[in-house]
């Protein structure tokens, strides 16, 4: 892989810093290199900042090789290391389709990096001709997120390998499958040696339950990975959180049947909801949400809240005019929005 095509020469040329984690690699009964306080084992020791044991458990569930996979604090750390690993600020620009998750946005800003967003078509499917019409010499990264947030459908998987391809040599496609695990289609990990610039963002805040342990994961070509590896805080993941989803990639039936009741709800949440008077349009959704164009949408978000169901008011999102964003939850929670949108009167 040609690395210069795609990262930045300084990132290419710097020595990272070496931690004492890194100078030594292994099992031992005393460490004294770390100046840590030895006492409060385990918690008293730095953890592996190249998170080995997770690494290999994510990589025997996920069948991707170690090598191919980050770990970072939550998908927007590997979101912000690609971009300041590939775009020189004020120089380089990012492409993203519109409307889509807002970090991407932001992270180009706090990097001084240029962001165009391009629209989708009015049905939500990706305008590929109009997103390659927008690259110039200066883009270095296409952000594609599939199932996307916040129109929740996933994308066709020849669009999304035709601008991969398309893009090659060119930039990195970032392609955030965030909600892969509730979408119809299985996502392109399977199809990760068959693109050298893509980069694939998973996560364990949605599907696995875990949104409060920040966990996220990257995976690309080992070329790719070791730049992240590189570029990245010492410690970025604690002993703490590498512990926990160790001890839940034990358990997968258990994400397995939370997904399955999702979606088991989501399709009767979805089902209700058209039948209420007020509800112009329910979106099909791929991932663990649902996008409902409504009447009088802020009235009707400030009676939920008043209820105290709390949903997300889209209205000011491109393409999304007079869309709440409603995550489905349990099937009690489903039923008490139910019953307090069944109380809402114009």
């Amino acid at each position: 892989m040609n690395l210069d095509l795609y990262f930045r020469p300084s990132v290419l040329s710097l020595t990272p810093y070496s931690s004492a984690r890194d100078d030594f690699q292994g099992e031992a009964s005393v460490f004294l290199d770390a100046n840590e306080n030895p006492y409060n084992s385990p918690y008293n020791r730095y953890p592996d900042p190249h998170h080995r044991k997770l690494r290999k458990r994510i990589a025997e569930l996920k069948n991707v090789p170690p090598e191919s996979i980050f770990l970072g604090n939550g998908s927007d750390e590997a979101i912000d290391l690609l971009i300041r690993a590939t775009c020189e600020p004020g120089v380089h620009s990012v492409l993203a389709i519109d409307p889509t998750y807002g970090m991407y946005a932001v992270a180009a800003a706090v990097n001084n990096v240029r962001y165009t967003g391009v629209l989708l078509k009015e049905d939500f499917s990706l305008d590929r001709e109009k997103l390659l019409g927008a690259v110039t010499s200066q883009t270095r990264l296409l952000f594609l997120c599939s199932p996307n947030n916040p129109t929740a459908n996933s994308f066709d998987p020849a669009d999304i390998a035709y601008l991969v391809r398309n893009f090659q040599g060119q930039g990195l496609v970032v392609l955030d499958e965030a909600y892969i695990d509730f979408s119809r289609y299985p996502g392109f990990l399977g199809r990760l040696q068959d693109f050298e610039n893509l980069v694939i963002l998973q996560t364990f805040s949605k599907a696995w339950g875990l949104a409060g342990v920040r966990l996220g994961m990257a995976f690309a070509n080992p070329d790719i990975i070791k730049i992240l590896y590189k570029i990245k805080y010492p410690y970025n993941i604690n002993v703490l959180t590498q512990e926990l989803v160790i001890d839940f990639l034990s358990k997968p039936y258990l994400k397995d049947q939370w997904v399955e009741m999702i979606l088991s709800e989501r399709t009767i949440l979805a089902q209700r909801l058209a039948g209420l008077p007020f509800v112009k349009m329910v979106y099909p959704s791929d991932a663990n949400f649902l996008l409902v164009q409504v009447d009088e949408t802020e009235k009707i978000y400030n009676w939920l809240c008043g209820q105290s169901v709390i949903v997300r008011n889209r209205s000011n999102v491109n393409l999304c005019s007079g869309c709440l964003r409603i995550t489905v939850g349990t099937p009690e929670e489903n039923q008490k929005l139910l019953d307090a949108l069944s109380y809402y009167k114009k």
